[in-house]
């Protein structure tokens, strides 16, 4: 589809790169941590990856849209964001960046490992930020 290639970094990726694919959270238990839907809603670049003995932050570096952020299409701190398919947690978030720090565990099992500085990602925002901007919008 054209509009995945123009918001994804699907076009850059070439045969054996991996790809993070989180399974569905089921309705029937108890809600916890980031909800996330597998869309893509545009990509960032990875602009520092800092080695903290083991665990590792990133930060990201997206083009901020003011139109779009008043649709909830931003982070805030604490808040979740799905970076090539991992929900993770906000850290020092600015209007057009952001960061997350990585635990060893996630580094190793998901495709965090690959990402170097110059890494272009997929972003999915909060779908709860979404859903309160648009809410807004009506007032």
């Amino acid at each position: 589809m054209k509009e995945t290639l123009q918001k994804s970094n699907l076009g850059l990726l070439k045969a054996g790169d991996k790809v993070n694919v989180e399974r569905y959270m089921m309705m029937n238990g108890r809600l916890d941590g980031q909800i996330v839907q597998g869309h893509v809603d545009q990509t960032a670049e990875c602009v520092a990856k800092i080695d903290q003995q083991g665990s590792y932050t990133f930060r990201f570096k997206y083009l901020f849209d003011k139109e779009m952020a008043k649709k909830g299409y931003m982070t805030v701190d604490k808040g979740s964001v799905t970076v090539n398919g991992v929900s993770v947690t906000v850290c020092n978030s600015q209007d057009d960046s952001f960061e997350v720090n990585i635990i060893p565990y996630t580094y190793d099992n998901t495709n965090f490992h690959q990402i170097e500085v110059g890494t272009v990602v997929n972003l999915e925002f909060d779908i709860i930020g979404k859903y309160i901007a648009r809410i807004q919008s009506f007032s």
